[in-house]
């Protein structure tokens, strides 16, 4: 999957993921459906500090502060719906 890139407004993209890796956006597709830091290590096949690390990155690239904030963006990219992140 390619890399997503949008222009930043005032510092903070007006979309809600930008420039995440593959594994970055799995990461938080897998957070915000609900799933803990050890089930996406396991499904994964990566440890829970690396899943960690992904999910630190990946909110600092795209400003989100809370996993609430994680939860609202992919309401807006259609995760929570079962839709694919790379249409848009």
């Amino acid at each position: 999957m390619p890399f997503v890139r949008l222009l930043p407004a005032r510092g903070r993209s007006t979309h809600p993921f930008v420039d995440l890796s593959e594994r970055e956006t799995d990461v938080l597709r897998m957070i915000a459906q609900g799933y803990s830091n050890r089930e996406i290590a396991e499904t994964l096949k990566i440890s829970t500090k690396t899943v960690e690390t992904y999910k630190a990155r990946s909110m600092e690239k795209l400003g989100l502060r809370s996993r609430v904030d994680l939860v609202r963006a992919a309401v807006q990219r259609g995760w929570l719906r079962g839709e694919s992140s790379s249409s848009e």
